[in-house]
Parts: structure tokens; sequence; C-alpha cells
């Protein structure tokens, strides 16, 4: 999806809940799709920071939190209060291993475990409409390095 459709879908979404387009909610949106990785809301604040916009830390959090509601971005926890952002309108569904040493962020597709998923939500007569699979353990390189000491 392009720049310009996510932003009518966003105002879209904003206007069915009542609220108004802001420069502000529109620059975290812009960002948000701008960046390809994964990124944290206080870097989002930096962000929207250094474009000079004077949105407070509130209105990022917040912004944020609508784009994960209206399905913009997807909200990657990674335990002890750190969330992880990124923008998924228009992307393959996937999932994540995240390594615990150095923070590594690898994205995998398996069809085998999305089949697993869907069977297992079926035997449990579970209407499945989401599902977000994270993998958490040590990269190659940081089991190396410890090997190493």
């Amino acid at each position: 999806m392009n720049p310009d459709a996510a932003r009518r879908r966003f105002e879209a979404h904003l206007r069915h809940l009542g609220m108004r387009v802001t420069r502000q909610r529109l620059m975290v949106l812009e960002l948000a799709w701008s960046t390809h990785g994964h990124f944290t809301a206080e870097q989002m604040y930096g962000w929207v920071r250094e474009r000079g916009s004077g949105a407070s830390r509130a209105t990022v959090y917040r912004t944020l939190s609508l784009l994960v509601e209206g399905d913009f971005l997807s909200a990657l926890e990674r335990g002890h209060g750190q969330v992880l952002y990124e923008h998924i309108l228009g992307h393959q569904h996937h999932d994540h291993m995240i390594c615990l040493d150095c923070g590594l962020i690898m994205e995998f597709h398996n069809e085998s475990i999305e089949r697993l998923q869907e069977e297992v939500a079926r035997e449990h007569a579970f209407e499945l409409s989401s599902h977000s699979l994270t993998l958490e353990g040590h990269c190659a390189n940081c089991r190396a390095a410890r090997a190493a000491r």
C-alpha cells in the first residue's frame, strides 16, 4: 500500500473513532511508514522531535496505539515494558526470532507453523483472527562469542 492510501485510511480510521486528524498524528504515521525496521515509541518520539514537531510524548504513544488498533502497525512485546513496532499494512504476515543477547530480530515465515496454529485453533473450536509468534534465544554470533570466552 502506498503512503497516500495509508494516510487516507488512517484519516478515515480517526474520523470513525470521532477523533481529529492532526498534523502530529499524520507525522507519526508518515515516520512509521518510512521506517522499514522495528522501532520503539521513544525512537519515534525522537524522530518526531527531530522534525521540529511540538508533539508531546503522550501524543506519540497514543498515536502508536491508534495505529496498532487500526492494523497499520504491529506491536511486538519484548518484556520489561519494551514494545517494538513495525508497519504491517500491505505486508505479508511473518513471525520473529529475537536474540536475547544482542537484540537481533530475524523475521521468518513458515507454512508448517501456520498450518499447525490453524489446526490447533480448529481443535479447540477457536476462531483465529490473528496471531503473533516470537521465538527468543541466542543467535549464532552470540553463541560463538560465548563459546570463545
